[in-house]
């Protein structure tokens, strides 16, 4: 059985979803973007394992950039080259995942 293409959100579906998601931004360039400090180096890689599971689950998968204990995730649906609901369900896990390795997520840059 094969999956649907995603539908791309809109923009009203994206402001409401990012207005439940702190730390979390929209790149036009890249798609949703969110960073987080975690309190060690190894907690900072139990988080990636942590998403690493999550998105395996998904099937979806994050851009991941690992600066000592600042780790930057970034997804959008490049089938669809546009954000959709996995990208918000990814980011959702993200977040969880943060919390519950301690790890602070920074606030959303412009």
């Amino acid at each position: 059985m094969t999956r649907s293409a995603p539908r791309p959100l809109d923009r009203e579906e994206l402001r409401r979803h990012l207005d439940d998601l702190p730390g979390v931004r929209h790149d036009p360039g890249s798609g949703l973007v969110v960073e987080v400090r975690a309190p060690s180096f190894a907690e900072a890689i139990r988080l990636v394992q942590l998403v690493a599971e999550d998105a395996e689950q998904l099937d979806h998968h994050p851009d991941i950039d690992i600066r000592w204990r600042t780790v930057r995730f970034t997804v959008i649906t490049h089938s669809v080259g546009a954000i959709t609901q996995l990208d918000v369900e990814l980011m959702r896990f993200v977040v969880r995942n943060a919390e519950q390795v301690g790890a602070e997520v920074l606030p959303a840059s412009s």
